[in-house]
């Protein structure tokens, strides 16, 4: 592990108050036991060009045109 960075998250460890501080262990102890989940890119090469380019590009103005769009009401 690297210890620069364990070193600066003891630095903000220690300036946190210790309800802060038992929600980053919590935090810490939940991504320790999490699965990571998915499969190897590898797997995935039979789809490469199975989508129509026509429909690819229907995606991608379908994702310019709504990215970088906010609710001001959703939260």
């Amino acid at each position: 592990m690297d210890t620069p960075i364990l070193d600066k998250l003891i630095e903000h460890l220690k300036i946190m108050p210790q309800d802060l501080q038992w929600r980053v262990l919590e935090f810490a102890r939940a991504l320790a036991s999490s699965r990571i989940q998915g499969v190897p890119g590898r797997q995935l090469l039979s789809f490469a060009g199975s989508i129509l380019p026509n429909d690819v590009k229907l995606m991608r103005q379908a994702i310019e045109q709504g990215c970088e769009q906010f609710e001001l009401n959703e939260w």
